[in-house]
């Protein structure tokens, strides 16, 4: 077996085990999740993240692992981005908490399906039409340029998106649960319910986001496997991180500043490849687009949080002006 037969074997292996891990011992069906089973399960999902980094540095050298790294840190940042439009998906459709488990699960395995997908034609693109790359880098500079200008008042309606017009012409749906069903029968036909569509906007959604996430990552590596590793690891660990930050994901009011830098970046990178390369190493530009990501992912968080304590909560400015 060659290395990357290996390396791919382990990864498949690794995954299979964790998810019966996870859904078997961190997850039971249709219980609220604790804030300490999320952070459990994060650090699980992270530590599994960082334990492939480990064998991807013996296995395949330095610098793939660093890319890896590199491209995992990408995808979890983005990550955190997307909780925000579930949260306002679960609320929208009033999806009961004990069925969030549950909901989150079934959609982020589509997702990831949807990923292989799209990983899969993007990278034959660029192998076979390389300047691809410069049209992903041209569409990551726009992309990161709406994303920091973007006015915040501008809130996603799920009630508005193409997805859910779209379930609602083709499929008869019912506004509930039907307790805890994704399709029951009514008057003798089929009816879809509130968790069915939940679950196809949350992997409709996430493609929509991986049209930002895939390019981005391929501008820091252009290797299969890298980029099918970081994506998948990022994306299974986005339900323990839903259930630890939905309640604080809100107050990170500068993390699409962050995300929209480094989105700029890696369009720079990318589209100016062909002088950077001559001047600087691919190991130098490796540690580089490590730097700038955890430089501009934590910077942003961390302001998010000191802009917060420096200011009044918003709760105690509305109180302050009910009371006068």
């Amino acid at each position: 077996m060659s290395k990357d037969q290996i390396t791919y074997l382990v990864f498949g292996i690794v995954l299979v085990l964790a998810l019966v891990f996870d859904l078997g011992l961190l997850s039971k069906k249709d219980q609220k999740v604790t804030i300490r089973q999320a952070l459990y399960q994060t650090f699980f999902w992270v530590g599994l993240a960082l334990a492939f980094f480990v064998f991807m540095w013996v296995e395949k050298g330095e610098s793939l692992a660093l890319q890896y790294l590199s491209g995992y840190l990408m995808e979890w940042s983005l990550s955190i981005d997307n909780i925000f439009v579930f949260i306002l998906i679960f609320s929208a459709f009033a999806v009961k908490e004990k069925y969030f488990g549950r909901v989150l699960l079934i959609g982020i395995l589509m997702a990831i399906v949807f990923r292989v997908i799209f990983i899969t034609v993007g990278v034959a693109l660029v192998e076979r039409f390389h300047w691809v790359l410069y049209f992903f880098g041209a569409f990551l500079l726009y992309t990161g340029y709406k994303m920091f200008v973007a006015d915040e008042d501008e809130q996603f309606d799920p009630h508005e998106s193409k997805v859910y017009k779209f379930l609602k012409k083709i499929l008869p749906l019912v506004p509930n649960d039907g307790n805890g069903q994704f399709r029951y029968i009514e008057n003798g036909k089929p009816v879809y319910t509130t968790l069915f569509v939940v679950v196809m906007m949350l992997a409709g959604i996430d493609l929509v986001f991986a049209l930002d996430s895939i390019p981005a990552v391929m501008g820091i590596s252009q290797d299969k496997l890298v980029i099918y590793t970081s994506n998948i690891f990022a994306v299974l660990g986005l339900r323990s991180l839903f259930f630890l930050l939905r309640g604080a994901v809100s107050k990170f009011d500068y993390l699409q500043q962050g995300i929209a830098i480094v989105l700029v970046f890696i369009g720079l990178k990318m589209l100016g490849e062909h002088w950077i390369n001559q001047w600087v190493s691919k190991e130098v530009q490796v540690f580089i687009s490590l730097g700038i990501i955890t430089i501009c992912i934590t910077g942003s968080i961390f302001y998010s949080i000191f802009m917060q304590k420096k200011g009044l909560p918003q709760d105690v400015q509305d109180e302050s002006t009910v009371d006068n």
